[in-house]
């Protein structure tokens, strides 16, 4: 379960590392992004610390958008 200080956030992609029960994300941090910087090398290794993204945009839906924070399960 979520930490009660934390917003809810759920998640569909299961081997992300930070995925948690019920899908819930763990991540101290999430970077959201829309997806025309996809491409960003954001450091998502450290989602706890702050990354490096004062740039804003605008997104026409959720759908354009994309999250940064993802880092693969380990094996």
């Amino acid at each position: 379960m979520p930490n009660e200080n934390k917003p809810i956030v759920r998640c569909s992609v299961s081997n992300c590392a930070y995925w948690g029960e019920q899908n819930y994300c763990n991540a101290d941090l999430i970077m959201i992004d829309i997806d025309k910087h996809a491409d960003r090398k954001y450091n998502a290794e450290f989602a706890g610390e702050a990354f490096d993204s004062e740039h804003k945009d605008t997104a026409s839906s959720s759908a354009a958008t994309c999250c940064h924070t993802f880092k693969p399960k380990s094996s």
